[in-house]
């Protein structure tokens, strides 16, 4: 499966903060504005996850991934966290599952975890200058989408060209050794 674009992450968001703007909406009526962000930021959680291994190449696991949010969204919920301790649980677990699923090293994932923190920042500014739900989650799933923009594997590509050399290099010892093991047979036949 091919890894995902800007463009559809860029879907992704404006999706997501379409959902998240009527949800919101839709629950403030039923229950307080606390409860509302804590359904809102699992909802969503869960259904950016869930985008994530449908959009990933990698198979194993998703069972587990799945069951794992289910069992830390209820251990987060029975905590009691503050919202801020509450998002960044939820956060975490995004980045995480980034991490796991489309980086295959460290610095991929540090990168990934920069990204993470200015969504939270340009999330947060927005609802500081326009108040509005749909825009602070459009900034922050916007800002997600560039993640497609850090490759999987610092070391993928200089590993395959190292490769490639070591096949040369190979290569050049294997034709070597038949020269000297054909000169040594003619030399012991004389």
């Amino acid at each position: 499966m091919k890894r995902p674009t800007f463009l559809e992450g860029a879907g992704v968001a404006l999706v997501t903060s379409a959902l998240g703007g009527i949800a919101f909406r839709s629950l403030a009526t039923l229950f307080t504005a606390g409860t509302v962000a804590r359904l809102l930021i699992a909802g969503i959680g869960l259904l950016y996850i869930l985008y994530l291994l449908r959009r990933s190449s990698e198979t194993v696991g998703r069972i587990a991934v799945v069951s794992l949010w289910l069992v830390g969204t209820v251990g987060v919920w029975m905590l009691g966290l503050s919202l801020p301790l509450y998002l960044a649980a939820y956060l975490g677990f995004i980045w995480l599952v980034r991490s796991l699923y489309f980086h295959s090293s460290l610095f991929p994932a540090i990168a990934d975890l920069a990204l993470v923190a200015f969504g939270v920042i340009g999330a947060g500014w927005a609802w500081l200058e326009t108040g509005s739900l749909f825009v602070s989650l459009w900034c922050f799933f916007l800002v997600q989408a560039l993640f497609v923009a850090i490759p999987g594997s610092v070391g993928r590509q200089s590993a395959a060209m190292n490769s490639g050399h070591r096949a040369d290099r190979f290569q050049y010892a294997y034709r070597a050794a038949e020269t000297a093991i054909g000169r040594l047979s003619t030399t012991h036949h004389s």
